[in-house]
């Protein structure tokens, strides 16, 4: 089957926009915003921390940021792969078969990773801050549903 140019441009504006949600999907499990606090913020600003916990939180957020820097880079080299093979086949060929997967596998290991700090700072909270998160995480991640 030959795919003409319209459909090539469609593949490739397909691709860019699979990677540009699932980063997006990440940063609204990670910073949902919510009346423009994020999850973060709120942690931050709402939850009336004491100072071991502030200290433990921003050492998470710490080894999260590297982490998340590091993922977010992986998923721009699976989509930079994508485009060409893309470019090199024209068509749904093999290698744009197999960088769609590896995007979705980077797109998959940024959700873990960002679901897995949130259980992380949820460990950090008291009883009733942890009531106060989950009720935030869970509004952030069913807002416009």
């Amino acid at each position: 089957m030959k795919i003409g140019p319209l459909q090539i441009i469609l593949l490739v504006l397909l691709a860019l926009g699979a990677g540009w949600l699932g980063s997006l999907g990440a940063k609204h499990w990670s910073q949902s915003e919510d009346q423009n606090v994020g999850v973060h913020s709120f942690v931050h600003e709402e939850l009336d921390l004491d100072q071991a916990q502030e200290t433990r939180l921003s050492e998470l957020e710490g080894d999260f940021s590297i982490r998340r820097q590091a993922l977010d880079l992986a998923l721009r080299s699976a989509n930079a792969d994508l485009a060409a093979a893309i470019e090199e086949e024209h068509q749904y060929g093999p290698k744009v078969s197999k960088a769609i997967e590896a995007v979705h596998v980077q797109m998959g290991l940024l959700q873990k990773a960002t679901v897995e700090h949130l259980f992380k700072m949820r460990t950090l909270l008291n009883p009733a801050q942890q009531k106060a998160f989950d009720e935030r995480v869970s509004n952030s991640l069913t807002a416009g549903s």
